[in-house]
């Protein structure tokens, strides 16, 4: 279920969006960007940057920025300044993809925010729009998740 949200949402999804992902380990947010790579078309493995903090990833539809940051305090996050991604401002624009994302001390302005969790033996996502993000074509999801094959 996560990585076939992912690739829908990779296929719909504009440069400048930020995910901010937050759930339990093995509740699928690798699994969720795995799907948001092949939604976007990149064609490298999409594996999770625990230890190298971030994965760029440039040959898709629009770049993929995909960071973990399980390991680091509040603190030490707020010293990467993640911001350059999420303003495009050393980068490209491109999608950015934050796995434990409650470690974050300041939020962009706007994102998408994905709840992961397990619920009766089943992974369950809940999606929330925060800021002046609009026209991701989000109602297309459920439709899309029906139809789409992993």
């Amino acid at each position: 279920m996560t990585q076939r949200l992912g690739k829908v949402l990779g296929q719909i999804l504009p440069a400048g969006n930020i995910l901010l992902l937050e759930g339990d380990l093995g509740t699928g947010k690798t699994s969720l960007i795995q799907g948001l790579g092949k939604g976007l078309g990149i064609s490298d493995a999409i594996v999770s940057p625990t230890f190298t903090l971030i994965n760029e990833y440039h040959d898709g539809r629009v770049p993929l920025y995909h960071l973990d940051l399980y390991r680091l305090t509040p603190q030490q996050v707020d010293e990467l300044y993640l911001e350059t991604y999420w303003q495009g401002v050393e980068v490209p624009p491109g999608i950015v993809a934050i796995e434990w994302s409650e470690r974050l001390l300041h939020r962009p302005s706007s994102y998408l925010f994905i709840k992961l969790n397990h619920k009766k033996g089943a992974r369950q996502a809940t999606l929330q729009t925060v800021g002046s993000v609009h026209n991701l074509g989000l109602e297309q999801v459920p439709l899309a998740l029906r139809s789409t094959s992993a």
